[in-house]
């Protein structure tokens, strides 16, 4: 594939970016830029400079993604995960080029019995969950070319999330409680830019599915306790130390924000419209802790 392809990505230091960065490097001629340079709390500083950057496409990989903490600042959470979004957008339909935008799981109420598709009703449970869905809205009010691509449980060997902490407090302590009744699908960050770079070059060879929201996670689905216990035995196949695991209801662990009880969501979308699958959680799990070594 040819370097001429200018991407634009929005973050530069979480998760999903750091991926994609890795990930694209090849790719395309990748313009990264994080909140000191496109902040998306400020909505209305962001189409001049991304203008002037003529991108060929645009991935925001940003985002207001501590829940609790939004509880406590909606206006932020709602800047950064629902007009900047929109704006994005405007941007994207005024220079003709495509943008991808990563949502959440946390749009459901978790209420369903079933995996989520793209064509259940959203009842998010959370601001968070309310802001990004107003961001999903907000994109797909303007109707230009887009990709929203709903994760859930994103982890990786950088930043701050379930595995990391997991690996740290399971080595430190002699016990830990670990809530079992929210199931879901723990998607790597690799997994995601994977996705990504392979959704990328369908476009570029104009093998596009239909543009608008698709579902994207990994494979099967566990509990919080379950993705710890898989964490533990990683630790005690390299004979470290591991805690003993007890699990709890979400009710015995409260939190600021509300947590969906489900958090399943169905893929099928992705592949039968782009031809893009998803590994299971257990072998993306194997596959990123094997890259932290």
């Amino acid at each position: 594939m040819s370097t001429s392809l200018r991407i634009l990505i929005i973050g530069q230091n979480g998760q999903v970016s750091r991926a994609l960065q890795s990930r694209l490097a090849g790719m395309a001629e990748l313009i990264v830029r994080g909140s000191d340079q496109l902040d998306l709390a400020r909505p209305d500083h962001l189409r001049s400079p991304i203008t002037a950057l003529r991108p060929d496409l645009i991935i925001n990989a940003a985002a207001h993604t501590a829940v609790d903490q939004a509880e406590s600042e909606p206006e932020r959470a709602f800047a950064i995960n629902a007009t900047a979004p929109g704006v994005l957008a405007q941007v994207a339909v005024e220079l003709g080029v495509p943008l991808i935008h990563y949502s959440t799981d946390y749009v459901f109420d978790g209420r369903k019995p079933e995996p989520y598709t793209e064509t259940d009703s959203p009842n998010p449970l959370s601001v968070y969950g309310r802001s990004k869905l107003a961001g999903e809205d907000a994109i797909r009010h303007i109707a230009g070319q887009h990709l929203i691509l709903r994760t859930s449980w994103v982890y990786s060997n950088e930043g701050r999330n379930f595995l990391l902490t997991m690996q740290r407090l399971l080595q430190e302590k002699s016990h830990l409680r670990v809530v079992d009744d929210q199931i879901g699908a723990p998607t790597w960050a690799g997994t995601i830019a994977d996705s990504t770079a392979h959704l990328i070059e369908r476009w570029q060879a104009g093998r596009c599915g239909a543009w608008g929201t698709y579902h994207l996670t990994a494979q099967g689905e566990t509990s919080w306790f379950g993705f710890a216990q898989a964490i533990g035995e990683h630790l005690i196949e390299q004979h470290k130390p591991c805690a003993v695991l007890e699990p709890i209801p979400s009710s015995a662990y409260p939190t600021p924000a509300p947590r969906p009880l489900n958090s399943r969501l169905d893929c099928t979308r992705l592949l039968q419209q782009w031809g893009v699958s998803q590994p299971d959680w257990q072998s993306a799990l194997h596959q990123c802790l094997a890259a932290g070594h």
